[in-house]
């Protein structure tokens, strides 16, 4: 896996400050897309154990409220398992902090057995997660006053009730 940005300091993609990581790969290709870039797998650094340990150092404040995945697509396949890894050992050494990721996928449509993006890393990295920003990018319906979300179409799902009740439910921000 690689990875194109890590943000110490993110205040966009998800309540409070965060640190963020943008995952390199993204066969989506939204029109619009913020960070084209990102597209290609290879893009940026490569992912390494060195490169996890700083993300969980830089969350080591207590002024950080969670980790963002996103991309490119941190729901590629390609990236799954190393983005679990990632997870667990900050929700290991951090249970208090909470969990976001994008996807340019719907999650009841191509994240459940059978999806175009469900393999077998993809339950697991649903389940770390506490909101999942789910959807294409829409240039149509583009809104900016959207909170961390950038269209319309696009839904904040709070996992762990959805997947308790088995339907989504959708996350409302403070």
């Amino acid at each position: 896996m690689y990875y194109g940005n890590i943000k110490k300091y993110d205040i966009a993609d998800g309540p409070g400050v965060r640190v963020s990581i943008f995952v390199s790969g993204c066969t989506n290709r939204c029109k619009g897309c913020f960070n084209v870039q990102t597209w290609n797998f290879c893009y940026g650094q490569e992912y390494t154990e060195e490169t996890k340990n700083y993300v969980l150092e830089a969350m080591d404040r207590p002024y950080i409220e969670g980790l963002t995945l996103l991309g490119g697509e941190p729901f590629e396949l390609e990236n799954q398992k190393e983005l679990v890894e990632l997870l667990k050992e900050a929700k290991k050494r951090y249970p208090d902090k909470n969990y976001w990721s994008y996807t340019g996928f719907v999650y009841d449509r191509d994240l459940v057995p059978g999806g175009r993006r469900y393999g077998p890393h993809t339950d697991e990295m649903l389940d770390l997660l506490d909101v999942l920003v789910d959807g294409p990018f829409m240039w149509q319906k583009k809104n900016i006053q959207l909170k961390f979300r950038g269209s319309e179409n696009q839904r904040l799902i709070d996992l762990k009730k959805t997947r308790e009740c088995g339907k989504v439910v959708l996350f409302e921000p403070k």
